[in-house]
């Protein structure tokens, strides 16, 4: 099962949240080569700080590759996967000039991801398309007076909050099918949410469901129209944030997928029928919420690959029930995160910047984080 030399060669195809946290987990027992249409990791969280904040949230979600410590010794590929030939334990992949390349394995990796509006998409980008398609949505938003949020997730949630704390003079509302949004969440969530939505300003409009437009992965500005019976609703940006993912498989056969186009997985997150071919995160048919993407499998992915590498038992991942975690991200104030039960954990803003941050994430999760140039100085 091992190519040539002493250490076993992983491969990662997509180095998103979830493959850049494995690929740091197995460099050092492993060789490792990591495939990204990205110039580093351009991370699909906290989208209202994305929209409202780009600097700050450039800060900790974009982060080029040679800022990790971690990855100093990860070979990455910049380019777009095309196909796996699961015979020969090879991944083909194509870069800005239009030339394939092979990438032999031991071990495959598959966190690809989802496509989801325009803030998660498998384009190939450089470092300066990435930051021209951050501040052009940006301004799109700054410059409208009136905003709609279509969605009941935490990315809509999100999005509506920050618009409101960064833009107060701006007429925001927020429409969502349901009696209430955020119902993956413990109702205790929404319930503190939908008060801070309030308090800043966000108008809340339940039991709408919208009808989609031809194209509705980008801001709009035509009016909405409404399955459930209310009048159009207009303003000067339509943010579409209606959860419609479509996982980022085409370069694989259709035997590795469910139904959905997802990657179907053993409870070990192994693909069934192919030793050494595992999947993690949005990409991986884990659990009805997919959450290996948001609960630190990559430490027990990394685990099993080790142990099948040396022949011993794999472990099972347990999904979670309810999604968990921030919902609003960082705010002046602080942090709040919440656990499965719906209880709120709070980190004051001190703790966030001197804590959190440079200890909890960058040196303990990420393990190692270089300090990133600001915004205006990304270049490729």
């Amino acid at each position: 099962m091992r190519h040539s030399g002493t250490r076993p060669r992983v491969v990662v195809a997509g180095l998103g949240d979830s493959g850049v946290l494995t690929a740091l987990r197995l460099a050092r027992p492993a060789d490792v080569v990591g495939i990204s249409a990205k110039p580093g990791l351009v991370s699909g969280q906290e989208l209202g700080i994305r929209l409202s904040r780009p600097q700050d949230w450039a800060r900790d979600y974009w982060v080029p590759f040679d800022r990790f410590r971690g990855l100093d010794g990860v070979r990455t590929v910049h380019g777009t996967l095309t196909g796996v030939d699961l015979d020969a334990r090879k991944v083909f992949a194509r870069n800005g000039d239009d030339v394939t390349t092979s990438e032999p394995y031991d071990v495959l990796v598959i966190a690809t991801g989802v496509r989801n509006g325009f803030w998660r998409r498998p384009d190939l980008q450089s470092a300066d398309e990435v930051r021209a398609d951050l501040m052009d949505r940006h301004r799109r938003l700054a410059a409208a007076g009136s905003v709609l949020v279509i969605g009941g997730g935490a990315a809509a949630v999100s999005s509506a909050a920050n618009l409101a704390r960064t833009w107060p003079d701006k007429s925001i509302s927020l429409y969502f099918p349901g009696e209430r949004a955020l119902t993956g969440h413990h109702p205790r969530v929404w319930q503190r949410i939908s008060r801070l939505l309030t308090d800043a300003g966000v108008r809340l409009h339940p039991a709408h469901r919208a009808v989609l437009p031809d194209s509705c992965d980008d801001i709009t500005d035509a009016p909405v129209q409404w399955s459930t019976g209310q009048p159009p609703a207009s303003a000067d940006a339509v943010l579409w944030a209606i959860g419609r993912v479509a996982p980022n498989t085409d370069w694989l056969p259709a035997e590795l997928l469910d139904d959905d186009g997802f990657v179907r997985v053993t409870p070990e997150l192994r693909v069934p029928g192919h030793r050494g071919v595992f999947a993690i995160g949005d990409v991986a048919a884990t659990d009805p919420l997919r959450s290996s993407a948001r609960n630190r499998a990559d430490g027990l992915l990394a685990r099993n690959i080790r142990a099948e590498l040396a022949g011993r038992p794999l472990k099972a991942y347990r999904p979670a029930t309810r999604r968990w975690g921030s919902v609003l991200g960082a705010q002046p104030e602080g942090l709040e995160v919440f656990t499965p039960g719906g209880q709120a954990v709070r980190f004051p803003a001190w703790s966030i910047e001197r804590i959190l941050q440079p200890w909890i994430v960058r040196r303990g999760i990420y393990r190692g984080v270089r300090e990133n140039p600001p915004l205006d100085q990304r270049r490729n």
